[in-house]
This record gives structure tokens, sequence and C-alpha cells, in this order.
């Protein structure tokens, strides 16, 4: 994923509610979310190329979340797929604490990421770029390419947006699903600078990103209630059209 909203323990209704979308390049082949053919308790949708994921859960009630941490002058071409370290949390045994710390021991092989692993009870976050192992208390968290909620404008803006909607004692999927769907691009003198062109980051400044070879190619929304129901929800955009398929998802954790 390339930009997060989560709030946790922050609702009366529900434990958790992510609010999610993946950016990535148009060509790189994905598989839509399902429960894996060769794993069935993960639900994901999966990078075909290294068979990893950006966005995941069990049925258990495991759940991973990474964003890559943008940093164009510091990417290694031949680093592992990030992917790896939520699909390796979600088929693993380790708590999520225990998880962190080791991957904070070999995280110099992969090129920039922020994760958030841990159930529908517990959430903790973890950046190769702040290198600190953080359990998320309650609260609404927004989290794209740099820190938890570094306040970028798709995420001041975002949080804003979700906020009326989170406030809800019903909250309805496809309204986040809708909210996430926003090509608003911040003015210029509020862009991030992360060594790309001004260009460039005014192009990737928008929640939901389009661009001629990269942008955002799915939107995903998980609901849990505190009686561990859980909805999950994944909208797949045609790159050229930008028309959609959804996939819904229940089950008790």
């Amino acid at each position: 994923m390339c930009l997060i909203f989560l709030s946790f323990r922050n609702h009366p209704t529900y434990k958790l509610v992510v609010a999610a979308n993946r950016d990535e390049f148009y060509e790189r082949q994905t598989e839509a979310a399902k429960f894996w053919d060769d794993k069935p308790q993960i639900l994901a949708g999966r990078d075909l190329v290294a068979n990893g994921t950006w966005m995941g859960m069990t049925t258990s009630g495991k759940i991973s979340l990474l964003t890559n941490y943008r940093d164009p002058k510091n990417i290694d071409p031949h680093a592992p797929s990030r992917g790896l370290l939520v699909s390796d949390y979600l088929e693993g045994r380790n708590r999520p604490e225990n998880y962190l710390r080791a991957v904070d021991e070999g995280d110099a092989e992969y090129n920039g990421f922020n994760i958030i692993t841990g159930s529908v009870n517990e959430l903790w976050y973890y950046s190769n770029y702040s290198h600190v192992i953080e359990e998320l208390m309650p609260g609404f968290y927004g989290l794209s390419n740099h820190l938890l909620d570094t306040p970028w404008p798709k995420i001041v803006r975002g949080k804003e947006k979700l906020k009326s909607i989170i406030a809800q004692p019903v909250i309805q999927p496809e309204q986040l699903l809708d909210a996430m769907y926003d090509e608003v691009l911040a003015p210029e003198d509020k862009l991030p600078d992360t060594g790309l062109s001004p260009e460039r980051e005014k192009a990737l400044s928008s929640m939901f990103i389009k661009t001629p070879n990269y942008g955002t190619r799915c939107s995903t929304v998980v609901l849990v209630d505190y009686d561990n129901e859980v909805t999950f929800v994944e909208r797949v955009y045609d790159v050229k059209t930008f028309q959609h398929t959804t996939g819904t998802f229940q089950f008790k954790v």
C-alpha cells in the first residue's frame, strides 16, 4: 500500500477500521484479494512477481500492511521484495513485536519501508528509517511514504475526509472507498521534498494517483467489530478506464 488510514479502538462499534490505497506500476502482475490456494488461512491480494503482498489478514485475526518509504536516491534494484515482509508475518507464528525485532536485525537489505503488524486486538508499527518498534495506542492514524502520521497533504486531506465517515455509528465500506478515490493534487508550496522533481512530487501528491505508467491499482477497506466479525472489501481498478470490480469477504475470527 502507499496510503493507509487506520482507526484502532477508537469507535464504539468497530475495534479496527482500515482504508487504504495500493499504488504500483501498471505493468506489474497482480492477483486480486482472495484466500490463497496454497495458504488458505491468508486473505490478501498477491504480487505475482515476488509472491508477497502489500496488505493481508488471516482467519485467526492477524493483519499486516506495508508502504514504501520514498527515498529515490537510495534504491537498490536488487533488494528483496518488501511485500515478503507482510506475507512472512501472516504465515508465521511470531508475536508482532518479536517479528519486528527480527525484521529490525535484517532490515538493511530492504529498500525503505513502513510496516504495521499485529491482529485485530493489537497493532505495532516499524520503519527501517526510524528503527523504532512502536505499539499503536487507540487513535486515528495516517501513513503514506514517510513515517507514521507525517503530515503530507494527502494524509491531512484524507483524515479530514474520512473523519466524518468514521464518526458514523455504522460505517458503509462504499463510503470509505469512494472517499479514497480523490485525485486532488497538493499545491506546490505544500509538496514534500523527497528527491523527485517538483512535477513528479505533484503527480504523486493526490490520495488516488493517476500517471501514464504508475498509480493507484486498488483500494481496500477492513472493518472489524467488537464481536470479531470482519468485513474486507477490495476495489480493483482497470488502469485504462478506472472502472472497478469489487470483492467482498466476511468472516469471524
